[in-house]
């Protein structure tokens, strides 16, 4: 019996444009349209009317340069040529897609085929085959692997997708560096340090005054390397991220990340440390069998209402250790005034969650591991920061606003800022 096919339409212009343009840029990670996707039946219809064109467009595209070479604008040379494009239908699963397929000339002899769009016609099952490889990547997250599993079924070299994949990750790498922070009133910059493999990359990421996070840039280096820490915030400085304001940065503890915010952006900036790096590096040094007491005590020091009261009780816990555990006590002590900064500069309660560690940067590192963390060989520093770039470019899309951003006016306030919260505020007591 012949089997029935069900005919794919485009999608609408505005889609397809984001699809596309998506494809051309991230060649090795595809959308996560997994958070968006409740049911299996729900997953199927997604993944093949929103990826299968897009995708299976570039896959053709990469099969053409394999034959042709690379598009060159101008007048063709070479014996084939490209030669425009034209409409198509391929089959995936039970149904066909409507694709644009490029199309190739010999200088003599006429129209030569593209391999991967011949190979889906005639065999049956390759399209099935690229679908599992789709929905595998998808329903395990591991985007980075569905394009060149989809491209090697039909013939298409990985030199060719790794070649697009350098080229999309430079251009992101390119777009991030090169973002402006002018017309950004940012409020808080938090600054943190991640490890792939050897190498060691410094992100940065803001908060800006209505409560959304921004990543700022990145750096090759680690927040104990005073020069790197130094170029990052030099970056943002040319970038638009004015000196002459105040900020809250958030940092991990690093001396000389401490260092590089008072030369960049002036000592009087304040700092809030890490509430949990802190307690990572106190308890690295005790043993397991005191981590329940000395979580639960320190804990209780960061609520209290007023950086003296927190300060004391850090002090006796201190005291108490050092006559057993020099090394705790000792990193207990070290930048204890910068513990308790959101006390002292009197931060509203409702925003300690948020502004107490850097958890904001974090959380995110946590996506960028999660798209890169099948790499097992990292070549080199710029190859390490193009991954690192696009992997947060594809994490920064699903940020959320900070927990208590409604009372970020209040640390607008505090730093010297009027925004337009503070303005409706002032008008709404006037009112009243």
């Amino acid at each position: 019996m012949k089997k029935q096919y069900h005919i794919v339409s485009r999608a609408d212009d505005r889609s397809a444009s984001i699809i596309q343009q998506f494809c051309q840029s991230n060649g090795q990670i595809l959308l996560p349209l997994v958070e968006k996707i409740h049911s299996a039946s729900e997953m199927v219809n997604s993944v093949i009317q929103e990826l299968s064109l897009k995708t299976l467009e570039t896959i053709l595209i990469l099969s053409a340069e394999q034959v042709a070479g690379p598009r060159t604008p101008g007048k063709g040379s070479g014996e084939i040529r490209w030669h425009g494009s034209q409409e198509g239908s391929v089959a995936v699963a039970d149904r066909k897609v409507k694709v644009q397929r490029p199309r190739l000339r010999h200088k003599t002899n006429g129209e030569v085929a593209v391999p991967a769009y011949e190979s889906l016609r005639k065999d049956k099952q390759l399209g099935r085959r690229m679908l599992g490889a789709m929905m595998r990547g998808v329903s395990t997250r591991e985007y980075h692997e569905v394009l060149p599993e989809m491209a090697a079924t039909m013939g298409v070299s990985k030199s060719a997708v790794s070649r697009q994949a350098i080229e999309a990750s430079t251009e992101q790498l390119k777009q991030l560096q090169e973002r402006r922070w002018d017309s950004t009133e940012i409020l808080v910059v938090y600054i943190d340090g991640q490890r792939f493999g050897e190498h060691l990359i410094i992100s940065a990421v803001g908060v800006d005054s209505d409560g959304n996070k921004h990543v700022l840039g990145l750096a090759a280096g680690a927040t104990e390397n005073a020069a790197a820490v130094k170029g990052l915030l030099t970056h943002l400085r040319d970038q638009g991220l004015p000196t002459d304001r105040k900020y809250l940065f958030v940092i991990d503890g690093a001396k000389a990340l401490r260092a590089a915010i008072d030369e960049v952006f002036g000592s009087n900036q304040p700092v809030q440390r890490c509430r949990n790096h802190k307690l990572r590096n106190v308890l690295d040094e005790l043993p397991k069998e005191q981590h329940p007491q000395t979580l639960s005590l320190m804990r209780a020091a960061f609520r209290c209402r007023t950086a003296e009261e927190g300060e004391k009780r850090l002090e006796q816990m201190a005291r108490f250790l050092e006559h057993d555990h020099e090394a705790a006590a000792r990193s207990l002590r070290e930048g204890m005034k910068e513990m308790f900064t959101l006390q002292r500069i009197d931060v509203p309660q409702s925003l300690h969650k948020c502004l107490a560690t850097t958890n904001i940067i974090e959380s995110p590192h946590s996506g960028v591991e999660q798209r890169t963390h099948k790499v097992k060989r990292w070549r080199s520093q710029d190859m390490v920061q193009r991954w690192a770039a696009s992997a947060w470019l594809l994490t920064e899309r699903h940020f959320r606003k900070v927990s208590g951003h409604r009372d970020l006016w209040a640390l607008a306030a505090i730093l010297g800022r009027e925004t337009h919260l503070q303005t409706t505020v002032s008008k709404e007591s006037k009112t009243a």
